[in-house]
């Protein structure tokens, strides 16, 4: 794909690997819009950016759809949806909330749901389009304490798979990216602080891999792909 004018929405695009990614199309020429729930953080990033901002939140069925609207209605249409909102909260079983694996699983899941079936609607009319989920390396292994998140993440792998053989016939790519622990704001909004490292991942390297994977020709894409950092230890 060439990206030069190609029309990217970004979903958690005001921080983190959302916002690393937007930077990223905007630098290889695409139209960019970014979305986020803080309307006054969104349009601080869009302003840095030069991009544009669609504040919303993606797990509310009314907003998903309006915010995939409104930028098809500006732009024509939609070439690229980068699937990236998304959080996580952290317990052991016997200490996890209903209330938190629900409000984790509202975002990262059913929020990709609706922001990807109101996106996939525009390019199978124009039998075109590429949309990306950002995952993550819980997607494919458990660990203590991400009952909320893993789920999520494993649920989005395997809606991804679905959507990937429904769309593909109307040539559509749908990918999945897995990033392993990446140094952002994820974790204190969380509730836990991690060290800063120069051996781990950064947002700018999920940038380069998600870009990496939409420049291939459209006859061609990658399926799943995983980050990791090469030594973070």
């Amino acid at each position: 794909m060439e990206l030069e004018n190609k029309r990217a929405l970004v979903t958690g695009g005001s921080s983190g690997i959302g916002y690393a990614i937007a930077a990223n199309l905007v630098e290889a020429g695409c139209k960019v819009a970014i979305n986020g729930r803080d309307e006054a953080r969104l349009a601080r990033a869009a302003a840095e950016l030069g991009a544009e901002a669609l504040p919303g939140d993606v797990g509310v069925e009314a907003d998903a759809e309006r915010i995939v609207g409104e930028f098809a209605v500006r732009h024509g249409g939609i070439d690229i949806l980068i699937n990236n909102a998304g959080f996580g909260r952290f317990a052991p079983l016997l200490e996890t909330k209903t209330s938190d694996f629900e409000d984790v699983l509202r975002t990262n899941v059913i929020g990709a749901f609706l922001v990807g079936r109101a996106a996939a609607r525009h390019m199978v009319e124009q039998r075109s389009g590429t949309i990306v989920n950002i995952a993550s390396t819980a997607a494919l292994k458990g660990f203590p304490g991400g009952t909320a998140y893993a789920t999520s993440k494993f649920a989005l792998r395997g809606m991804t798979e679905c959507w990937r053989e429904e769309l593909r016939r109307s040539d559509v790519r749908v990918i999945l990216v897995n990033p392993s622990e990446v140094q952002t704001e994820f974790a204190a909004r969380a509730g836990y602080e991690k060290e800063l490292s120069e051996k781990k991942l950064r947002a700018e390297e999920i940038a380069v891999a998600v870009r990496g994977v939409l420049v291939m020709d459209e006859r061609g894409f990658v399926p799943e792909l995983a980050v990791f950092a090469t030594n973070p230890f």
